[in-house]
């Protein structure tokens, strides 16, 4: 399952996943950001919030994640990955090669500060 809140006063979305991610999280999840974009052409940044890596529940979910982001990567300002899990600092150094998205990864306890820095007002040394 993945929860997703939009924090409309800093035009930025939180996505928190709880268990292996399917089709329908990234359903959901584009349905809230398309719908946000749509009255505000960009989102300022996206934050991912996850002790731990969740996974997916199907090869269609993966297929679903790729397409989630090649359909909104250019709309997105800022990613912060909050996690303590190994996967996130992979994902930073991959993604900066096919997102146009600026990417930064953060401490899972450093919610607020990657919340602060995907909205533009804050700053973070990733080393």
């Amino acid at each position: 399952m993945l929860t997703v809140k939009m924090d409309e006063a800093n035009g930025t979305a939180l996505f928190e996943p709880q268990g292996p991610l399917s089709e329908k999280d990234f359903k959901h999840a584009a349905e809230v950001v398309n719908a946000w974009i749509e009255k505000n052409d960009r989102l300022k940044g996206l934050v991912i919030h996850a002790k731990t890596f969740p996974g997916w529940d199907s090869f269609g979910a993966l297929v679903s994640h790729l397409a989630f982001i090649r359909d909104h990567h250019r709309k997105i300002g800022r990613v912060a990955f909050a996690t303590d899990t190994p996967v996130g600092a992979v994902a930073e150094k991959i993604g900066r090669h096919f997102i146009k998205a600026e990417i930064r990864l953060f401490p899972y306890r450093e919610l607020e500060q990657a919340r602060a820095w995907s909205a533009g007002s804050g700053t973070h040394d990733p080393h």
